[in-house]
């Protein structure tokens, strides 16, 4: 039986993580928890990379990432367009931003006057990704897929490795270059995911195999691939950084 004339609601939640609308859930949501854990995992494996490691110096690090990305550019992203629908006032997640990135930038300034003042540039490079990305400035030329993936995939393993080490080293750079790779992995998955859970109104089609049988085509079929994937992504980068701790320690 074909599929014309049938509306198939393309998805229930804006994302694979995203909980029921309203209340505290909606601050939940908004973290991005999956992908939040991803791209500190990053900060993680940088500073576990580094010669020595300082675990005070590399938690600051982890914190300042977790306000800046997991609020901080969450905040500022859903007040353009409300991409997870949330129903958190525009002036809470205004305060959010500014609270978050604020305090990101402090940790650190006072993390690079007391190890290596030389750190203090990395303030500014961090405050400026997350501004011009977030909010495309410049007509969107930083919100792409290659920024995406040098703002929250490079950047945060050569943060990890200096604010550990005091130095950038090949180690890092070669553990960015993978990190970047990753970061445009999982672009190249949720780029459709996105669309379809958040722009498409109906799905409906069938797919006709060569033994003549028939597969109906909604919403679930398109996205179903690409989100097992980005989970699977997600959790392995943290295993790795995880175990990188453990060999570590």
């Amino acid at each position: 039986m074909g599929t014309e004339g049938v509306s198939i609601p393309p998805t229930e939640r804006p994302s694979w993580y995203a909980l029921e609308r309203g209340g505290w859930r909606d601050y939940v949501t908004l973290l991005h928890p999956p992908y939040t854990a991803w791209h500190l995992s990053y900060v993680v494996i940088g500073g576990c990379l580094a010669p020595a490691v300082a675990w005070g110096r590399l938690g600051a690090a982890v914190l300042a990432f977790a306000l800046a990305v997991g609020i901080g550019a969450h905040a500022l992203d859903e007040l353009r367009g409300r991409p997870l629908q949330t129903k958190i006032p525009s002036v809470v997640l205004v305060v959010l931003a500014a609270g978050s990135i604020g305090a990101a930038c402090a940790i650190g300034v006072v993390g690079a006057l007391s190890f290596r003042l030389w750190l203090v540039l990395l303030v500014p490079i961090g405050l400026f990704l997350v501004l011009a990305y977030n909010l495309e400035l410049l007509g969107g030329q930083f919100h792409s897929d290659l920024w995406f993936g040098l703002a929250w995939g490079g950047f945060p393993v050569v943060c990890g490795y200096a604010a550990v080490a005091g130095e950038i080293g090949a180690a890092s750079i070669l553990a960015a270059a993978f990190a970047v790779l990753l970061s445009l992995a999982q672009r190249a998955l949720s780029n459709r995911v996105r669309f379809v859970r958040r722009r498409a109104e109906d799905v409906g089609g069938e797919l006709v195999l060569r033994d003549g049988s028939r597969m109906t085509i909604d919403a679930h079929w398109l996205i179903d691939a690409e989100e097992r994937g980005l989970r699977l992504l997600a959790a392995a980068s943290v295993v790795l950084a995880a175990a990188l701790v453990v060999h570590r320690l």
